[in-house]
């Protein structure tokens, strides 16, 4: 049996998780990563994505949509701070079209002020993530 760890979700609206696990999969805006007890102490921010954990309560395993936020790992814990936050289950087509259609405006908006400056990059990069999220869960 693999060491057990604290993990904390939570958002700006609800606490969505709080329990033991074996190992959390979070989507850092630099490249998945997996943590696990005893992982070196680091915080990342996050990009859309799915946050999955293993060896939750009962052994379960759990699945959640964020939009974004942060990851604080700190050996025995990984707390994670969500822009917006839910369970896979909860996500529809029509709230991913939404996300998409208030990035894509966002990034309109900076393309037309700042052509070619990073935070028109960055909202290419958000919009395309969204997008990516929104096929594997949804179709």
């Amino acid at each position: 049996m693999a060491a057990k760890m604290q993990f904390d979700l939570v958002s700006p609206e609800r606490r969505l998780a709080s329990m033991a696990v074996e190992a959390v999969q979070i989507p850092a805006a630099e490249g998945d990563l997996t943590a696990m007890a005893d992982h070196a102490p680091l915080i990342t921010t996050l990009r859309p994505g799915v946050l999955r954990i293993d060896g939750g309560d009962a052994g379960a395993e759990a699945a959640y949509f964020i939009t974004g936020g942060f990851a604080d790992v700190a050996g025995p814990s990984v707390t994670v701070l969500a822009e917006q936050a839910m369970p896979v289950s909860e996500v529809t087509a029509t709230l991913m079209d939404g996300l998409i259609s208030d990035a894509r405006t966002a990034q309109d908006k900076l393309n037309s002020a700042e052509p070619g400056q990073p935070a028109a990059a960055a909202a290419a990069k958000l919009v395309a993530d969204l997008e990516m999220v929104k096929a594997q869960l949804v179709g």
